[in-house]
C-alpha cells in the first residue's frame, strides 16, 4: 500500500509468485535459476529449452510447479521411432459405431516436458514447434485450442550427441530462453540425499490457481519499458549481427546472431522478470540478467570460433562487457520516489 492509499498491484504480483516459487521449493532442493526463468516463461507466454544432464531435477521441477498451479502435466520422452500422432493425438476408427473418434495426445496439458527433443526426428520437433507457436492442434478437419496457460520445457543432454536430431537454428529462434542447468551445490547434494534414502516424500499443494497466472501474464504485459531499456536491449541483440567498435574481433566468430525474435522475447522476459521483482517498471538489469539466456541458443558460430574453442558464452560476456547499462530517468507511478534512476 502506498502514500495516499493507492495500492500497487506489482507489488500484490510479487507476493503472489514468491509464494509459488516457495511451494515449490518445499519439494526442490535448489534449482533457483531454472525455477526462476520458468516463471518467466509462463507470464511471457514463451517456451524454455533446458540443456544439462540426466538427474537434475528437470523432470520434478516441472511436475511440481505443474501441482502448485493446479495444472496438469505431461512428460514426453522423445526418442527415434516416436511419430507427430504420439504427441498430439490422431483419430481412432470406432467399428462398433461406424464413426473416426478423436484421442487428444499428451501435449494438451499445461506443462509439457519434452524430454531429449533432439532424440526424435525431424517432423516430431516440427509438429511440436508448430503447436507452440499457434497454441492449437488440428487433427483431421477440427481444430483444438491448447489450453491455459501451456508451457513446454524441452530438454537436451549435452553429453551425447550419437543418435540425435540437432534442431535447426528456425527451430531454436521459437524457444524464449535457454538454460543451461548445473550440478547443485555441496549442502543441496547432501540434502537431496538425505530425503531420497529417508523415505521422506514431500508433495507441493496448489497456492495459485491457473487464473490468476493468466492475470499475472497480463499484468506483466503492463509493466512499463523505457524507451532508453529497450534501446539497450536491441542495441545488444544487433550487437550479436554487427558487431562494431570494440567489438570487431568479434566478426570472425559470428555468422549470424539474433534476430528480431530475440529483442522481442529480451523485453518479454525483461517484463517478467521485472513482475517477478516487484516492479511495474523494466530495469536495465533485467536485460542484462536475461540476455544469455535469450541469446545462447541463436547464435551460429564460425568454423573459427569452434576451431578456437569460443563458445556463445564467452561471446556474449565480451558484448555485455561492451555495453555499459544506460541510467534511466524514472519514477514509480505508484508514488515511490525509487525506480531506475535510483537503482541504474
Amino acid at each position: 500500500m502506498r502514500e495516499g492509499g493507492q495500492e500497487n498491484p506489482f507489488e500484490k504480483a510479487q507476493e503472489k509468485l514468491q509464494a509459488l516459487l516457495k511451494e515449490v521449493k518445499r519439494v526442490i532442493v535448489g534449482q533457483d535459476l531454472l525455477l526462476e526463468r520458468m516463471l518467466v516463461a509462463l507470464l511471457a507466454r514463451g517456451h524454455l529449452l533446458v540443456e544439462g544432464v540426466p538427474g537434475l531435477a528437470k523432470t520434478l521441477a516441472v511436475k511440481t510447479l505443474g501441482e502448485a498451479l493446479g495444472g496438469s502435466f505431461r512428460r514426453v520422452q522423445f526418442t527415434p521411432d516416436l511419430v507427430p500422432a504420439d504427441l498430439l493425438g490422431t483419430r481412432v476408427y470406432n467399428p462398433k459405431e461406424g464413426e473416426f473418434r478423436t484421442e487428444l495426445g499428451p501435449i494438451f496439458a499445461h506443462l509439457l516436458l519434452a524430454d531429449e527433443i533432439n532424440r526424435a526426428p525431424a517432423k516430431v520437433q516440427s509438429a511440436l514447434l508448430e503447436a507452440m507457436q499457434e497454441r492449437q492442434v488440428t487433427l483431421g478437419r477440427e481444430t483444438y485450442p491448447l489450453p491455459q496457460p501451456f508451457l513446454v520445457l524441452a530438454t537436451q543432454n549435452p553429453i551425447e550427441s550419437e543418435g540425435t536430431y540437432p534442431l535447426p537454428e528456425a527451430q531454436l529462434d521459437r524457444f524464449l530462453l535457454k538454460v543451461v542447468v548445473d550440478y547443485p551445490a555441496f549442502h543441496e547434494e547432501l540434502e537431496i540425499v538425505r530425503r531420497m534414502t529417508t523415505g521422506e516424500e514431500i508433495r507441493a499443494e496448489s497456492v495459485l490457481s491457473l487464473e490468476d497466472l493468466l492475470a499475472l501474464s497480463r499484468l506483466a504485459d503492463r509493466v512499463y519499458v523505457h524507451p532508453k531499456v529497450a534501446e539497450y536491449a536491441v542495441a545488444l541483440v544487433r550487437a550479436t549481427r554487427r558487431p562494431e567498435g570494440r567489438l570487431k574481433e568479434l566478426r570472425g566468430l559470428l555468422l549470424f546472431g539474433g534476430s528480431p525474435r530475440a529483442s522481442l522475447a529480451l523485453v518479454q522476459g525483461a517484463k517478467a522478470l521485472a513482475l517477478l521483482r516487484g516492479r511495474g517498471y523494466a530495469l536495465p538489469e533485467d536485460v542484462r540478467d536475461l540476455f544469455k539466456d535469450a541469446l545462447r541458443h541463436r547464435l551460429v558460430l564460425s568454423y573459427q570460433a569452434l576451431a578456437e574453442g569460443v563458445g556463445p558464452e564467452a561471446l556474449l560476456d565480451r558484448i555485455l562487457e561492451a555495453f555499459p547499462p544506460p541510467f534511466v530517468p524514472l519514477r514509480d507511478p505508484y508514488g515511490d520516489a525509487r525506480g531506475p534512476a535510483a537503482e541504474a
